[in-house]
């Protein structure tokens, strides 16, 4: 016999879905339902829904309502079983592709020199193009056994030539679907080629997608595990809005520590236009950071003040004003400059992220005050906006890539995804 916490359990779920929907649901309600359970069972599904129809429901219209929330919970078990089948048909499917791929993409039992972007590229060409890759190299297998490292070079030549073919044709997507759907072309554009006239769009759907990602990351705070600890405050008020009837246990729940960030933005000519919209796209994520610190460089190092943060037009006048603009770019002196101000600004909990294209005068210099920043802060992320694809023709990226992690983002799509990112850092 299932025990009656499991049904309560379960719809205290269902009566938060039917508010969310409009219905005036209580907690009265939610007990009859549970007794009703608890007297039935599920074998009856239709039964079931019947009964809890009764409880829930009164005018037509709260019906029609119910039974759409209730068919999309309580999922038949002919629908549940069509749903892990197919769940499992998925799996199974990127699991031979997977596996297929690591083996196409191997040469005399070596892995190519490919990055992680380049080997998903490859696993999301379609069928034909990674067969006609195969064809190819079946082809020439007679040269393997005459020229082992000529054939090794030819194939690895011919790989990637296809697969940075394929990546430079999903970036000109964004281009080409413009015409159609304005939003997704700007999602997948190179921000560097932003128009005047289509900032403000691309700054409504910074918005739109910071809004999405708060929702997200507070919605898994909420279901997020308990910490094993047994809260009899809430357990006991919970059981005497009940009649006293302790049905449920309640858990303390995992403490959250937000991340203290601070942010070090290259507003050389370059990178000007992607530190407005990287910082913008940072500080409107307040489910990530506790508190922020933002400074930017060029040849000098300066605290920019809240208040010039608010939109680009102020952000851009004040970088003008301060004399950053339009000089190069010295990434060891601003990094000096910071791990050098009192009271310290890095710590163990600081998370320091660097938008940086990495290009910047005398390079050893910045990559000791790299190091000498990943010892003192907690973690060092840099926001690179040249994809990745060209990181290998650049000895500067290699060089930080190196030292410390770097996220490719040069789309605002890319861009997202590194704020997602940055919860977990």
């Amino acid at each position: 016999m299932v025990e009656p916490g499991v049904y309560l359990e379960k719809l205290s779920w269902f009566s938060r879905l039917l508010r969310e929907e409009g219905l005036t649901v209580g907690t009265q309600e939610t007990i009859d339902a549970g007794k009703i359970l608890v007297s039935l069972g599920f074998e009856d599904r239709e039964q079931v829904k019947t009964a809890l129809r009764t409880v829930y429901a009164k005018s037509r219209e709260e019906q029609n309502l119910f039974d759409r929330v209730f068919d999309g919970f309580f999922l038949s078990e002919e629908r549940m079983r069509q749903l892990a089948k197919e769940h499992l048909e998925q799996q199974q499917r990127e699991q031979q592709i997977q596996e297929q791929a690591q083996e196409d993409l191997e040469v005399n039992g070596k892995p190519m020199e490919l990055t992680e972007e380049q080997r998903s590229i490859y696993m999301t060409m379609p069928e034909e193009a990674r067969e006609k890759l195969r064809r190819f190299r079946e082809t020439f297998q007679d040269t393997a056994e005459r020229s082992p490292k000529l054939y090794d070079n030819f194939i690895k030549s011919v790989f990637v030539k296809t697969i940075l073919e394929e990546q430079m044709r999903m970036e000109d997507a964004g281009l080409g679907c413009m015409a159609a759907d304005p939003e997704i072309g700007i999602l997948y554009r190179d921000i560097s080629r932003f128009r005047d006239t289509e900032i403000p769009k691309a700054i409504t759907i910074i918005q739109s997608i910071s809004q999405q990602i708060n929702g997200e990351l507070s919605a898994s705070r909420k279901h997020r595990g308990h910490s094993g600890k047994l809260d009899f405050r809430r357990t006991i008020r919970k059981g005497l809005e009940t009649g006293g009837s302790f049905y449920r246990l309640h858990y303390k729940k995992k403490r959250h520590r937000k991340k203290h960030l601070v942010l070090l933005c290259d507003v050389s000519g370059s990178m000007m236009q992607f530190s407005e919209f990287a910082l913008r796209f940072i500080q409107s994520l307040n489910h990530v950071s506790e508190s922020s610190r933002a400074f930017v460089f060029s040849e000098e190092l300066h605290e920019a003040d809240a208040f010039s943060l608010q939109n680009m037009d102020l952000f851009r006048s004040s970088i003008r004003e301060s004399g950053l603009y339009g000089k190069g770019t010295d990434l060891g002196s601003a990094l000096e400059d910071l791990l050098s101000r009192q009271p310290a600004v890095l710590n163990r909990s600081t998370t320091l992220i660097i938008l940086s294209d990495t290009k910047t005068v005398d390079q050893p210099r910045a990559i000791r005050a790299l190091l000498e920043a990943k010892r003192q802060a907690g973690r060092v992320l840099i926001l690179n906006p040249i994809p990745e694809s060209k990181w290998p023709y650049l000895k500067s990226a290699q060089a930080f890539g190196a030292v410390c992690s770097m996220v490719s983002c040069s789309t605002l799509n890319a861009l997202a995804a590194a704020c997602r990112r940055l919860s977990d850092v």
